[in-house]
This record gives C-alpha cells, structure tokens and sequence, in this order.
C-alpha cells in the first residue's frame, strides 16, 4: 500500500459520508502510520494541503469530493512526483469516471489500497490548470447559476439548465485552434482532456487523456431540435457521429469573444472575460487509480 494522505472536502456531493473516517481504516487501518486524513476548511484549502502531503513524502494524494476537490488537490500535486488519487463522492465525478475509478466507497478505497500509477495530460486556461473539461458559454453559465442554487445533484443541475436555456444567447467569437481560424457564434466551446462533464454525459466521448490534445467542442447556436439531439448525444456518447456539433484536436488555442463570456474549469465556474489562452502540458500528473 503506498503511503497516502487523503483530503477530504466534508461538502462535497449532495450526501457525504459521515462514517469515511471508519471506512477508510478498514482498507487502510493496519498501515496506520502510512495513512492521514485531512479536512478542507475553505475554498483552495485542498491546494495548500496537497501541496504540503507532497512535500511531506507521500506517495499518493487522495481527493475525498467531486471534480472541484480534484482539481485542488491535483493543482497541489502539479510538478511534484506525488500522484492523484479519487474516491469520488461529488455530484458529477467526471475524471473518476473516465479513469473508471469505482463509484461505491468500499471498492474505490479498495482499488486505491493497490493502485496502477500512470501520468496524464493537463489542460490549462488563462492559467487555470484543468483535469476534465474547461468551456466557454452556455455550460459556463450553467456553472454560475449551479453554484447559487444552494443544493448540488443531478437533479438541480437539471432544473437550472433547463431553466436558463431560454434565456441565453451565443456570443460571436474568433478561436485560432492550432492555426485554424473559426470566426462564428459560440453557444458552446468546450476544451475537453477527458471525454465528459460528470454524470456520463459525453461533451468529448473519444477524449484521451494521454494522446497530448485537447478535443474541441464547438456549438454555434442551440435551436430546440438541435438541443434534443445534443442532450441525447451526450447521454449516448454519439454526439460527434450527431453532426450537432463540430470538433477539432488541438494543443493548444486561442480565442477572442466580441463580448465578455463565462468560463468555467472542472465544473467550476471562474468569471467573465474576452481573451482566453488554452493550451496542454502533455503527461504532467501522476494518477493513481
């Protein structure tokens, strides 16, 4: 078993786990000098503790939480040799389902207990390291009202897209995709290193973590026809063969918007601006899953 520190974000989710502490000793409890487990107190606390387990010699740094978690502690371990680990207890667990790391607490912490290391591509935007998927637009937008709604899950995810959908409008845009210049609206841009958002829903469904690219979603304009069949794309995992949507592969991009635009990063969404950066930093972090 490698020694691990796990980062535990006691908000994650809609329902986290009261009993992790007993749990994660019946896994890991005859190594008890080899494990820890520390608690976030505040946003971008699971950065500075990441950051300090490496520094402190452990193997693996643990992210307790949803793809937010894992960004923090992934952020942590960035140029360090301490490699990720998921137990995913979020609302969407992007990254731990693409890296098929088992949704059920008893089998994550399992599969952590004897894990396969490997690294992994890492995405960043206007400096923002990304693990899963960054965007601008409307996913953006959905972001910012989720993060008001005051109860996280599939269910209020639901509701608030529905409920802002009506009411937003694609911005004009000029992305130069690796030296490929597309001037068009954007409803949606989604620069995804794996292949979903959370929840299986496939923005990028042939997204590779380790092929050194970025696959690029581009949405001009979402009429109702078009969002049915973009919303069962998704959910099918068939969204390229759909045609509602085109995509390109790309290192790295750069994109300019007539007027300010929300972006998002893992889920998470960071403001307003017209000029955006993103590019990749092929095999950057050591994964354990």
């Amino acid at each position: 078993m490698p020694k691990t520190c796990f980062i535990l974000n006691p908000t994650a989710g809609p329902s986290q786990r009261h009993d992790m502490p007993a749990l994660i000793a019946q896994h890991f409890g005859t190594l008890e000098p080899e494990y820890e487990i520390r608690l976030t107190e505040h946003a971008g606390h699971a950065v500075e503790l990441a950051r300090t387990a490496a520094a402190e010699g452990f193997q693996v740094v643990a992210a307790i939480g949803g793809d937010g978690t894992v960004n923090e502690v992934g952020r942590g371990l960035l140029g360090t040799a301490t490699a990720l680990g998921i137990v995913p207890q979020g609302s969407g667990n992007g990254l731990a389902r693409h890296l098929k790391v088992p949704l059920g607490l008893p089998a994550a912490l399992q599969r952590l207990a004897t894990p396969d290391f490997s690294r992994m591509d890492v995405g960043v935007i206007n400096g923002h390291p990304f693990f899963c998927t960054a965007g601008l637009g409307f996913d953006a937008h959905v972001s910012q009202h989720f993060a008001q709604a005051g109860s996280r899950g599939l269910s209020t995810y639901l509701r608030v897209t529905l409920r802002e959908y009506g009411s937003y409008r694609a911005v004009p845009i000029r992305a130069d995709l690796d030296g490929r210049v597309e001037e068009t609206d954007c409803y949606v841009l989604a620069f995804a290193n794996a292949s979903q958002y959370g929840n299986n829903a496939y923005i990028a469904p042939l997204a590779d973590l380790r092929d050194g690219l970025l696959d690029v979603c581009l949405i001009d304009a979402l009429p109702v026809a078009r969002a049915l069949k973009v919303s069962l794309g998704m959910v099918l995992g068939t969204l390229p063969q759909s045609k509602a949507a085109e995509y390109f592969r790309v290192p790295r991009a750069r994109v300019t918007a007539q007027d300010p635009i929300g972006f998002h990063v893992d889920g998470d969404y960071l403001g307003h601006t017209t000029e955006f950066e993103v590019d990749l930093m092929p095999l950057a972090l050591h994964v354990a899953v």
